[in-house]
């Protein structure tokens, strides 16, 4: 009988080098524990552009208390890259009202902010998370759309991801002055009755 040249229990080597704990890329809604590093990336992606935040501070803070589910945040290897924020409104149209309050019986979403991490940029990550999160909004029954304000250099960036233009803004901050947009959530009906939600 002939011997077999290597053992079967015997295998390769594996090197014992340092071993990640954290998944390599991770998507979750965020928290109040996340809104300082919220707030970082979003302050120098903003001020750097326009000079304006969207939300500060504590208006992250109050959000991420009062409707996480409606954040998402993309973590490589534990580190915040990229994020976005949104809650409830009630109305066909945003106005002031929109930008500080939750409407908890609303069936629009406002995005208040998409920001990526200026060491992430120009690879696609704003994009890929935008269609994360209307992926992820088409599992919510009580959505009917999403809807945001954004300059008129974004409004291509935002068509692209299927958002349509509702028309100016009546909100404007200092000088700047907002194009709205809107993306049909609840057109997508089949589509969220096949998508597993």
């Amino acid at each position: 009988m002939r011997k077999p040249t290597h053992p079967l229990h015997m295998r390769s080597p594996v090197p014992q080098g340092r071993r990640h704990t954290l998944p390599a890329s991770e998507f979750r809604s965020l928290s109040p524990e996340d809104a300082i590093s919220v707030f970082e990336i979003e302050r120098e992606a903003f001020i750097s552009v326009s000079g304006e935040c969207p939300l500060h501070l504590d208006e992250v803070r109050h959000f991420l208390t009062l409707c996480p589910e409606l954040s998402l945040g993309w973590f490589e290897e534990g580190r915040l890259v990229a994020f976005i924020i949104g809650s409830l409104w009630d109305q066909e149209r945003l106005s002031l009202d929109a930008l500080t309050l939750h409407r908890p019986h609303g069936s629009t979403v406002h995005v208040h902010v998409l920001a990526v991490h200026r060491t992430f940029r120009q690879q696609g990550k704003g994009s890929i998370l935008m269609w994360r999160y209307l992926q992820y909004l088409r599992c919510l029954p009580y959505v009917r759309r999403a809807v945001l304000m954004c300059e008129d250099f974004l409004v291509p960036f935002y068509q692209r991801s299927g958002f349509h233009v509702l028309g100016p803004s009546e909100i404007t901050v200092g000088p700047l002055t907002f194009t709205e947009m809107f993306y049909p959530v609840r057109g997508h009906a089949f589509m969220r009755r096949n998508s597993g939600c």
